[in-house]
């Protein structure tokens, strides 16, 4: 008679289904444990043999239960002549085989005997076949539990992974089963595992990596493939495995490899620099040719790959190629720092030639491919890597570059809406909950953060901003500003607003400048400016007071200055009250920049930077000359700001700083930033130069050599 599937089975699949239909029946009907235990023995003898199929062991689970199995791995005394695990072997047996039916590997009775099976792993004494015996079973329920979509978390809160790590650092039986349970833990929540064992992980870490140094045959290439999944997001400089680490990879990379050998080493050196930098590699002359080799075979397999367009090829590939994007970029860094690089001189400028000759496959492939396959992560990947080139280097491959603009711009327009759209259906869901505004959410493809520094190069050249302009990137970069700006104030009065989004604004700002500089026609035609001017108006005010964000408040000053000169005429510039507040927010900062201090010898007051603003100075010091010249220019358009100079008291404070100070301390280029102001100030305002006037105004301009200023006052 047929099977329910359709197969006659033959006679020995029915005899051994019989077999076990009478051991179960015995089970069942028997009148004591002695009986129940005989009965089970066949059955896991049978289990043992691997005589029996799915159906079979469910029809085992029926019979059984959990009760029995749970008594067993709990009693203590076994039978008279029987090993002393015998129970609790029996136990395990029975539960390994309830495991390999998925919905009883997810069931609690199952995941509450987790501790169990982690104290068999990592305290059982191997030996003899019993004890063996039980530690695999053991291992099969973990990896059934493993399998289940919770069964990671699981495990990681019930204490599995400091179980395998013990198992794997003793090499207890069955050790490298526990390598592959952790391998697949690491794989399913790295996060949750390294919160949680870090120390036990470490030394794991540290054990297989003088494995990995010392190995001489296949095993040194298995571990490659391995060492990958246990280095930690972040590694600590002197980490006792970074020397083996390197040491294991030097050897494979100077050998002669295949391809399946090279690979693996390529993400594993990758996997390192994203954890600790270039820090792994030790300096002098060994580490230096060591790294111009990594970076040199990172260069060369992204320039065959994307070269060749095969996009299947491409496809399988993208793992091995966003290591090399890895390693490039460490390669970009060690060119441009100019201490403590890895790199001579000589090295660096050979492999910008073949950094630029990676780039330049980089760039033909997001030509060909970049509109076709706009979803691809690896496309975000590649824009990004090409961000991170052009932020440092515009100057070679320009025709190729150009070219690209036009993709470069349409695709961080079509990331940017896609956020938005999703942010704001997340906004309208909040709202409907009643949750109020949302906490900024992951964004997978901020596109523009990456583009921004080598944007603001281009668009200090002639034809890349034209082409710029034409592809609408003015417009997008407005919005962009507005959108993060918005992110940078939620997120400034919750914790604290990521250093990535200050840095984009920063970086926007500069942009911006760039554009009121060689293109002022746009600010005044593009509306999009003049709701930029709008939020810059706005913000400035309460984000003078935090000198946590000073840079970011010179580049919102000077860029809010630079263009109000260009739109004078807007509406919300003509004396409303968030124009005069910006007005007299910019007053404050370029007033607080300087102050009269006393020499080393206590003798002479000399002209310095005050300490709010030291240890930005470097950063801001060019904003601030740039926002003292437009504020100037600003004086002769808004009739109203020298009465706001004359309240804010910075240009009494100004006189009595000159008068205070020694000129002969004061920079030239200070001289003219405060005659620039002084000047139109006198011209625009009768109270003002009268001001000037009574504070020896011509006796200063006199003593600093400051001539407009003194040819204005006597022409009074």
């Amino acid at each position: 008679m047929a099977s329910n599937s359709g197969v006659v089975p033959d006679d020995g699949e029915s005899s051994k289904n019989s077999t076990l239909e009478r051991c179960l029946n015995v089970f069942r009907d028997a009148s004591n444990d002695s009986e129940q235990f005989a009965a089970l023995l066949l059955v896991t003898k049978a289990v043992k043999a691997g005589e029996i199929n799915s159906k079979a062991r469910r029809r085992i689970f029926d019979a059984v239960g959990f009760t029995f199995p749970n008594r067993l791995l709990t009693s203590k005394d076994p039978p008279e002549g029987c090993p002393q695990h015998t129970f609790q072997a029996l136990g395990l047996t029975l539960l390994a085989c309830f495991c390999t039916d998925p919905d009883l590997a997810r069931h609690p009775q199952i995941l509450n005997k987790i501790p169990v099976f982690n104290d068999v792993i990592s305290t059982c004494k191997p030996g003899d076949a019993s004890c063996n015996s039980m530690i695999d079973d053991a291992y099969q329920c973990l990896r059934a539990i493993l399998a289940t979509p919770k069964g990671p978390r699981e495990l990681v809160n019930r204490g599995t992974l400091s179980a395998l790590c013990l198992a794997y650092v003793n090499h207890n039986y069955g050790f490298d089963q526990a390598l592959q349970l952790l391998v697949g833990l690491l794989t399913s929540v790295e996060a949750k595992c390294w919160q949680r064992a870090t120390t036990e992980l470490m030394t794991v870490l540290n054990l297989l990596s003088t494995e990995f140094q010392k190995a001489e045959d296949m095993t040194k290439f298995q571990l490659c493939e391995v060492l990958p999944r246990f280095v930690p997001p972040l590694l600590p400089a002197g980490s006792e495995c970074l020397q083996p680490l390197y040491r294991g990879l030097s050897t494979i990379l100077t050998s002669k490899l295949s391809t399946s050998q090279r690979d693996p080493a390529l993400k594993l050196a990758a996997c390192l620099s994203q954890a600790c930098g270039s820090r792994w590699i030790p300096a002098g002359s060994s580490g230096s040719k060591f790294f111009a080799l990594l970076a040199n075979l990172a260069c060369v397999e992204a320039r065959l790959t994307l070269e060749e367009l095969d996009v299947a090829t491409v496809d399988k590939k993208q793992e091995l190629m966003a290591a090399c994007y890895v390693l490039m970029e460490l390669a970009i860094m060690e060119c441009t720092r100019e201490k403590g690089s890895l790199l001579q001189d000589a090295q660096k400028v050979q492999l910008v030639g073949i950094l630029g000759e990676a780039f330049r496959a980089v760039i033909h492939y997001l030509r060909q491919v970049g509109r076709k396959k706009l979803e691809d992560p690896f496309i975000f990947a590649s824009v990004r890597i090409l961000g991170v080139w052009l932020a440092e280097e515009t100057s070679s491959l320009k025709q190729e570059i150009c070219e690209l603009l036009p993709f470069l711009i349409y695709y961080a327009k079509m990331q940017f809406e896609e956020e938005r759209r999703g942010r704001s259906g997340l906004q309208h869901e909040a709202e409907q909950a009643g949750q109020g505004n949302i906490q900024e959410p992951i964004w997978r493809g901020d596109a523009l953060r990456f583009l921004l520094p080598g944007l603001s190069h281009l668009t200090a050249e002639d034809r890349p901003r034209e082409i710029l302009i034409k592809e609408g990137a003015p417009v997008l970069l407005c919005q962009y500003f507005l959108h993060r700006w918005e992110t940078f104030v939620s997120s400034s009065e919750t914790v604290s607003a990521p250093k990535s989004v200050e840095t984009s604004l920063q970086t926007s700002c500069e942009i911006f400048l760039n554009l009121v500089v060689t293109a002022p026609d746009l600010i005044s035609r593009e509306d999009c400016f003049a709701a930029l001017m709008d939020v810059l108006l706005k913000s400035l005010p309460p984000l003078l007071p935090q000198r946590e964000h000073l840079t970011l408040t010179a580049n919102v000053v000077t860029l809010g200055l630079m263009m109000a000169r260009r739109l004078f005429a807007y509406p919300g510039l003509q004396g409303t009250p968030e124009s005069e507040g910006f007005f007299v927010a910019a007053i404050r900062f370029l007033a607080d920049a300087h102050v009269a201090q006393t020499d080393p010898e206590g003798m002479i007051m000399t002209l310095g930077v005050s300490p709010a603003y030291k240890a930005a100075w470097p950063a801001i010091r060019e904003l601030w000359f740039l926002g003292m010249q437009a504020f100037a220019s600003c004086v002769p358009l808004f009739l109203w700001l020298p009465q706001d100079v004359l309240r804010s008291g910075w240009l009494q404070e100004l006189l009595a700083l000159l008068g205070r100070v020694v000129p002969a301390s004061v920079d030239l280029e200070v001289i003219r930033a405060f005659q620039g102001i002084l000047v139109e100030l006198a011209r625009a305002s009768q109270p003002c130069l009268e001001m000037i006037q009574q504070h020896r105004g011509l006796e200063l301009a006199n003593l600093y050599g400051m001539a407009a200023l003194e040819q204005c006052l006597s022409e009074q």
